[in-house]
């Protein structure tokens, strides 16, 4: 039994950090990006560009501006800078989950709000 311990425990090391997840999140700290989601059956893409302090997205013909409060490589908070209703006014906390070349995949919700929403990401310039 004491030979066979540390042969499965190198097997479950080896087995599992065959499934770690990538997540080179500096990557995608600035630049250019593209959205896609569906509303009711519609597919709606939104285009925004990303600074270390501010992210500007353009959806529908109507551009909006909001801070970005970078809590470590992967997190971020992103505010409103002119929200127009109460709901704007909420932060939302984005968290990178993983990344590939080109995309990332995220998880979001309100400040503070344990539902979160996923969705992916795609950087238009490398």
């Amino acid at each position: 039994m004491k030979k066979i311990l540390p042969f499965a425990l190198l097997s479950l090391g080896l087995l599992s950090s065959c499934y770690t997840v990538e997540r080179n999140c500096k990557d995608f700290k600035t630049g250019e990006f593209e959205f896609a989601y569906e509303v009711n059956g519609v597919k709606k893409t939104s285009h925004f560009v990303r600074n270390d302090t501010l992210e500007i997205d353009t959806f529908e013909g109507k551009t909006d501006s909001s801070s970005v409060r970078w809590i470590n490589d992967c997190e971020y908070v992103l505010e409103k800078i002119n929200p127009k209703n109460m709901a704007e006014k909420q932060a939302i906390h984005m968290k990178i989950l993983s990344t590939t070349e080109n995309s990332y995949t995220f998880e979001f919700s309100k400040l503070g709000d344990v539902n979160k929403q996923k969705g992916t990401v795609t950087k238009i310039n490398k």
